[in-house]
Order: C-alpha cells, then sequence, then structure tokens
C-alpha cells in the first residue's frame, strides 16, 4: 500500500469522528452581525486539544473588535513543526451571514439528510476546519520523516473583511507561512479572485409632512435619481471583461436600503449601501473615484439635496504569485486521482480574505471541501448544505498534497 493510500484508508477510517466535528462546529452558532464569534473560538480549541493540538488563542482587543462594528473575536493558530523547511498555512473561517428564513432544517443543527451535513457554514467555511485538521492527523498517522510544517489558522472576520482574522495575525506578526491554502471548494484550484468596494451612501433631505410636501426636500426621490444613475453602470460594466477564467465582469448590487419615519412624511434621510466588485485588473481607487463622482453627478439633479458617502469596505482583488505552482499542480494532481476529473486552476468572482496573505507576500490557493458553485451550496442561503463524499475527498487531497510539499522540500522550492 503506498503512503497515499495510507492516508486515504485513515481518512476513511476516521471520517465519522470527522463528521461528528464538523457537526460541533455547525451548533456553535457564529451569525456575523452581531460578530459574538469568541465562543466558537473556545469550542473549537476544546476540540482540538482532544485531538492533540494545542491552538493558541488570539483575542483581538475589545475596543478594536467593538470599533469595527463586531461583539468579540479570538483568532485560533495551532503550530505542528516536522523539521527544516516551509511552513504551509491551512485558514478556514468561522464567522458566517446570519441564517435568515426558509430552512427546512436547523440551521444550527448539522444535520444529516441524504448523503448531505445542513446549517449555516456547514459549506462555507467550518468544513474546511474539519477537512484541514483531519487532514492534518493524517499525515501525522503516517509517522514518516517530513521537513518545514502545518500551520492551522482559523480565523473569525471573513464576512466583515479580513482584517481582524488574517489580517491582525499578519500585522501583529503572529505568523509568516510560506505557502498557504485557503477555504474553498473541491472542484477547482482558486488562484485569483475580485475585489469589492462596499460603501454607505446617506441622502439629506428635508423631512416634513405629507399633506404638505412642498415644505420639505424628498430625500427618497434623491435617493432614487442616484440609484438610478448607479444601476446604470451595471449595462456598461458588461462590456468589461475580465482576462482571468472564471471571471466575467465587474458589477455592482445594492443590497441594504432604509430611511423615512412614517408613512405620511416626507422623508428626510435615506440611506443605502451598495457592494462594487472589481476585476483583478481593475484599479481600486479609481472605482471608487469613479463612483462618487457618479453620485455626486445624480445629486446634482436634485436641489436641496445632500449626500454623505462613507466607505465600510475596500478588499482588493487576489492576484496569483509565481510561487503557488506547487501547491496548484500538487492539487490537480492529486484531486484528478481522487475525484477521478481534472480539476481546473482559475478565478471566483467571489472575495475573500484569502487577498491578505497574498498583500504580504504569501502565495497560496482557494482549496476545499465544497461543491462545483456556490449556488449549489446554498452558502448565504436557506439549507446551505455540504455532500458528505465531498468533505471525505478534499480531506484525502489536502492531505496528500502535505504529504508531497512537506515529505519532499525539493517540491515546494520549485
Amino acid at each position: 500500500m503506498t503512503d497515499n493510500h495510507k492516508l486515504d484508508a485513515w481518512v476513511d477510517a476516521h471520517f465519522d469522528e470527522e463528521v461528528r466535528f464538523l457537526q460541533e462546529l455547525i451548533r456553535v452558532p457564529t451569525p456575523t452581525p452581531p460578530g459574538d464569534n469568541a465562543p466558537h473560538a473556545e469550542r473549537t480549541a476544546a476540540l482540538l486539544q482532544a485531538f492533540g493540538f494545542d491552538a493558541e488563542k488570539h483575542p483581538v482587543p475589545t475596543d478594536q473588535v467593538r470599533a469595527y462594528g463586531l461583539e468579540s473575536l479570538t483568532n485560533l493558530i495551532v503550530r505542528r513543526r516536522y523539521g527544516e523547511g516551509i511552513t504551509i498555512a491551512l485558514n478556514a473561517h468561522g464567522d458566517v451571514v446570519p441564517p435568515g428564513e426558509g430552512w427546512t432544517h436547523d440551521p444550527y443543527g448539522g444535520v444529516i439528510d441524504k448523503g448531505h451535513i445542513y446549517g449555516r457554514a456547514s459549506a462555507v467555511s467550518k468544513s474546511d476546519f474539519a477537512t484541514f485538521t483531519f487532514a492534518v492527523r493524517a499525515l501525522e498517522s503516517l509517522g514518516l520523516p517530513l521537513q518545514g510544517g502545518v500551520e492551522l489558522h482559523f480565523t473569525y472576520d471573513e464576512e466583515f473583511g479580513g482584517e481582524m482574522g488574517p489580517g491582525w495575525l499578519l500585522r501583529n506578526k503572529l505568523t509568516k507561512p510560506d505557502l498557504m491554502i485557503a477555504a474553498g471548494f473541491s472542484y477547482e484550484v482558486v488562484t485569483a479572485h475580485n475585489g469589492c468596494l462596499q460603501m454607505e451612501v446617506t441622502v439629506h433631505g428635508k423631512m416634513a409632512h405629507a399633506a404638505i410636501p412642498g415644505s420639505g426636500v424628498d430625500a427618497l426621490q434623491g435617493a432614487v435619481k442616484i440609484l438610478n444613475a448607479l444601476y446604470a453602470q451595471n449595462a456598461l460594466y458588461r462590456k468589461i471583461s475580465s482576462q482571468v477564467k472564471g471571471i466575467t465582469h465587474p458589477y455592482l448590487n445594492v443590497g441594504r436600503i432604509e430611511g423615512g419615519t412614517n408613512t405620511n412624511v416626507v422623508p428626510g434621510t435615506v440611506m443605502f449601501k451598495l457592494d462594487r466588485r472589481m476585476i483583478p485588473e481593475e484599479n481600486p481607487a479609481e472605482v471608487e473615484a469613479a463612483l462618487r463622482t457618479v453620485i455626486a453627478t445624480a445629486t446634482e439633479q436634485s436641489p436641496g439635496i445632500r449626500v454623505d458617502i462613507k466607505r465600510l469596505l475596500l478588499a482588493r482583488a487576489m492576484q496569483p504569485l509565481p510561487g503557488n505552482r506547487p501547491l496548484v499542480e500538487a492539487i490537480q494532481k492529486h484531486g484528478q486521482q481522487v475525484f477521478g476529473e481534472a480539476i481546473p486552476a482559475m478565478g471566483t468572482p467571489l472575495y475573500t480574505d484569502v487577498r491578505l496573505y497574498a498583500e504580504a507576500g504569501i502565495p497560496g490557493v482557494i482549496y476545499g471541501a465544497g461543491p462545483r458553485t456556490v449556488l449549489e451550496s446554498h452558502a448565504k442561503r436557506a439549507d446551505e448544505r455540504l455532500a458528505l463524499d465531498d468533505l471525505r475527498r478534499a480531506t484525502k487531497v489536502i492531505a496528500r498534497t502535505l504529504l508531497e510539499l512537506l515529505g519532499r522540500p525539493d517540491k515546494a522550492k520549485a
């Protein structure tokens, strides 16, 4: 039996345990907002301790967390050192969006039904807490001499942009791996992703009684003109094409609107939040400046209207770094062997906190348990689920990849 087959056999023998581990993670809610994520980190650390993995707890100071808009945040690092050589980080995030409505299973139940596990973060990305943890356990079960080491990075700030998750660990020099793999989907190796600009636009008018609307300035009418101007940009964005496979064109979404005080009152204030996805070829500063110009021009069409613009997030696109080639090649090779099909390397229209590793000069890729598409996973929708067979196979691929890179240091330096 080859070492890879031994890894596969270990994963199969411990798979029920891996599923139970994931169920325990799903059952500790981490809706963000409000972002009270420290309890999940504590539970994760306790579960890891049972495997002999000591998790370093790195709580972000409360004042920083509250100013950021969250309630509590503790990041975890597990360091496994085998000898001289490279360090490979495996990163997954535990914070998730609130469950919302429409579920047929308990969003925090970890229910198993027809070969799938259901629950918020079952696919993105508590699943890869399990994938990465059990891949490392499988690797160590062989008892082989290895070079380098592995770090598990379990962080809690992907939904808000990552600055208090991987960004905080990197800024505070708590880690500096040579390569990294971040939570993702099993059927492709992601080497690039979109950037994201999020802005809050507050439109100010003058509140008035609806019986005498002329005495006020309708902020909603002003907001409608601005929104129409912004939506018109989407037609223009379709004419801009990315050269990165898997990424199409820029686009804009307005995801939240609120304002006014009552139906019989001319609204004096309307606020909306927009999300502008940027392809890797775009310059974030130019994108933001162009949006501000569109908003200012539309505002001029409404006398008496004033607008405040606040940037909420600027997540730069993930650009592939040349040093990621050993990761790409190893995952593609073992993915094809385990899944029985070619695993392409491509980009994704998502944005993630993985970009922060790339910005720090750390080559990486996105790969982990999950379906072929975000739509199929129901991520950020009701009934998020993960096929258990994808979890099993992704764990094998990660374990094999770690063995190849840490068992053959010459490969990692290629």
